[in-house]
């Protein structure tokens, strides 16, 4: 089981030439190794329990060994708390955020981070549509059973940009702009802030365990079952057609999948 088993991440894996040389040389002795991810968490979870701000420091990162090339996506740990903190703050009444004000030296700080982007995006107990829109299903591999499942989806950045500005054409043309093309256009344009031969990941993390329990549950073989990516292919297909029928039935099978993975936040 996973130290966060609610968790699962977006990452960008740039390759280690795109990074100022002070962090080539701190990576450069870096291999392929998956106890990254459960370090990252581990951590994570002792800063929910410490008192203080996330100061700098040296932080980790993952890393891709592809065709003989290094490729790099650091944990950006102190850009991603700050980012954290601040949708908490846009999630509770103005009247309360007094109470969670970062003092003079954390506004300071945060000035300073503020031009960097981290590298991996994380959503808790769901997995966002637009994210399966980035992959093709021959790009997912999957396995495992109960806590020993997974699904990890790769591809190169360049063919999920041209997915995502397809899929984005298509709800434009079908809804105009709202939250959902919005959506798509934020992460657009964050995709295009990295290096074009960059390698996309989608990490269901923990969520394939609940997954796989949910899919047996409904008389389904386990984690193989999930067709999320084709879901919202048919969906956009069928947005893209004028046929409602099939893109209400891409949505309907991805929504009813993983809302039934969110219930499992409530029985915990």
């Amino acid at each position: 089981m996973y130290p966060t088993p609610y968790v699962a991440w977006l990452r960008i894996y740039e390759p280690i030439g795109a990074f100022d040389q002070s962090f080539q040389t701190r990576w450069q002795h870096l291999g392929e190794d998956d106890k990254t991810r459960n370090l990252e968490q581990l951590l994570s979870l002792r800063r929910v329990a410490s008192q203080g701000s996330v100061a700098p420091g040296n932080d980790g990162a993952h890393v891709i060994l592809k065709d003989g090339k290094k490729y790099i996506a650091p944990w950006s740990t102190t850009q991603r708390c700050w980012a954290a903190l601040g949708e908490f703050k846009n999630s509770i009444p103005s009247s309360v955020v007094s109470f969670f004000q970062l003092d003079t030296q954390d506004d300071e700080y945060l000035l300073e981070s503020d031009n960097r982007t981290p590298h991996i995006l994380s959503t808790t107990w769901m997995i966002p549509p637009r994210w399966f829109s980035l992959f093709d299903q021959s790009e997912r591999t999957f396995g495992g059973t109960g806590d020993n499942a997974f699904t990890v989806m790769r591809t190169s950045i360049e063919k999920a940009k041209k997915r995502l500005i397809s899929a984005h054409e298509v709800v434009q043309r079908a809804f105009g702009p709202g939250p959902v093309e919005e959506e798509l256009r934020v992460l657009l344009s964050w995709l295009s802030i990295f290096d074009p031969q960059s390698i996309v990941e989608c990490d269901y993390g923990g969520l394939a365990t609940y997954l796989d329990c949910s899919l047996r549950a409904q008389g389904e073989v386990g984690i193989e079952a999930d067709s999320s990516i084709e879901d919202v292919a048919d969906s956009l297909q069928g947005l893209s057609s004028g046929d409602g029928v099939l893109a209400g039935e891409g949505y309907s099978r991805l929504v009813t999948r993983w809302r039934a993975v969110a219930a499992y936040e409530q029985a915990m």
